[in-house]
């Protein structure tokens, strides 16, 4: 009986070490995704004088940071993936206020955003951010980060489309407000998921 019981107990920690190394593959895969994103964005975004490419490469920095403790707190106790979470949560509210100030500041100082980079630059990004999504759906029974994790790449993805359209109007009408709102909108969207991380964190520390 002792035999058996040690036998199950080893099949269990070897199920999870391979859940765990699984579940570490896929975020250093999409960690290193977000992190090209951030340093396209961030160069289209300077190139294209465009707020919302700038934000958008704002939330991918972000997003690899929150990635990059995710893997930290993947082989860690339910407290630890909690505490990452809550990590998680609070860096996208804080990034959403940095991009808030950043909107206003181009809002006072003008702009000249170009909108076929912005439209180019937000169909590649939203292709790599449905291959995100696709990779972290494949993770059975997923934790609290790899949620925070899906969380993100659906974010990125509805913001991407939101700068194509915005990069529609920009090229449409040669006025920089698309560009602008679209920026406000990231950091709704940014505020929003965070706040549903933080929720998430805390029902997990009251199951």
């Amino acid at each position: 009986s002792t035999r058996k019981e040690s036998s199950a107990a080893s099949d269990v920690y070897k199920r999870q070490e391979q859940r765990n190394a699984t579940e570490r593959r896929t975020l250093w895969i999409v960690l290193g995704l977000n992190i090209g994103l951030a340093i396209a964005f961030f160069a289209s975004g300077a190139f294209g004088d465009s707020s919302a490419l700038i934000a958008n490469g704002l939330d991918n920095l972000s997003d690899s940071f929150v990635y990059a403790i995710s893997l930290f707190a993947l082989s860690r106790s339910a407290k630890w993936k909690r505490g990452a979470a809550n990590v998680s949560g609070g860096l996208l509210i804080l990034f959403a206020l940095g991009i808030l100030y950043d909107a206003w500041r181009r809002y006072v100082g003008g702009s000249d955003p170009l909108g076929i980079i912005m439209i180019i630059m937000a169909l590649v990004a939203a292709g790599i951010n449905a291959l995100c999504v696709w990779l972290l759906a494949r993770i059975r029974d997923p934790d609290v980060n790899i949620r925070a994790a899906n969380t993100f790449s659906w974010n990125d993805f509805a913001a991407n489309l939101g700068i194509v359209a915005a990069g529609l109007l920009v090229a449409w009408l040669g006025a920089n407000w698309p560009d602008l709102i679209v920026g406000v909108i990231v950091a709704g969207i940014a505020a929003w998921g965070g706040v549903g991380i933080l929720k998430d964190a805390h029902g997990e520390h009251h199951k």
